[in-house]
Parts: structure tokens; sequence; C-alpha cells
């Protein structure tokens, strides 16, 4: 009897790490595998407000608003970090895109489906908001234009930011 107990325990337990992160909960520990530059873990951006956009370079929607995702990451340059997560299957297809669309912000490949799942990115792309702790303050789905003065005054507005 305490076996089963025991194996029930060990399987509600790893049920539960695979569950997206909720809205107003810290996100969990993750190594970051980077397409260009350093890897580095996901705790590693806590201490300043994070953008993460989850995209495939087969997703039209996820090249559509790549260009404003790289344009706000610079506007605000310095308040706030912007990461970018691949779900491509393929390496070498996220590095192309990240080179013809000449995106300045790190990005890494998440071939082991680990941050996709802890996301919650069942659809793409998905852009979620994250405080200096690194609890979630917003997840939004589907592509949007977020150097757009509405789109731009969000993120300010949910990161606690000047616009």
């Amino acid at each position: 009897m305490k076996t089963l107990f025991l194996l029930l325990a060990l399987a509600l337990g790893n049920a539960s790490a695979a569950d997206p992160v909720a809205v107003g909960a810290p996100l969990r520990q993750a190594a970051l595998d980077p397409l260009g530059g350093a890897a580095r873990n996901l705790s590693s951006f806590r201490g300043k407000p994070l953008l993460i956009n989850v995209w495939a370079s087969w997703c039209g929607p996820c090249r559509a608003e790549m260009a404003s995702v790289d344009r706000l990451a610079r506007r605000y340059a310095g308040q706030f970090n912007v990461i970018g997560i691949s779900t491509d299957d393929y390496r070498n297809d996220a590095s192309a895109f990240l080179k013809d669309a000449r995106v300045s912000f790190p990005n890494f490949l998440d071939h082991a489906l680990q941050l996709e799942t802890m996301l919650g990115a069942d659809r793409i792309p998905l852009t979620l908001l994250v405080d200096a702790n690194g609890r979630i303050l917003a997840r939004h789905y589907g592509s949007k234009e977020w150097d757009s003065p509405q789109n731009a005054a969000l993120v300010a507005r949910t990161l606690r930011i000047k616009p």
C-alpha cells in the first residue's frame, strides 16, 4: 500500500511539472539552447521585466509579427528584456529565418518541447509578459503588431515601465 501511495505521489508530481505555468505564477527553471550566442538559464533574465515570444519559422503569423517584436525590443532596450523561443524541429530552419529577418534579440530553440509546455504554447505565436521576479503577468495568443501605439502601451502598462 505504501508503495502504491508513493508511486501515485510521484506520478502526480511529474504531471504538475508538465502543466503550463498559470498567469500570476512564477516560471519554472529551464535551460535555454541558444540560436547563436551563449547558453543561458531562464532565471538569468530575472531582475528586469521580460517579453517572451514563442514562434516557428514555418508559422506565417509568427513570421508576420517578428519585425514588430524586434522594433519593440529596440525601442525599449534597457527597460525590459525580449527573448524568442523557437519551436522548430530543425535548428537550421530557425537560424535561417532569424538571419533573414535580422532579429536583434536573443532566441533559443525548444527542441525538447519543455518550454512550449511550460509556457502554454498549444498554439503560436504566443507572447508572454513576465515581471522582474519571473511571474507571468499576461499570455497573448496570435499575431500582433507589437510596436503599434496600442500594443506598446499595453506592454508598458503590463510591465509597469515608461511608455
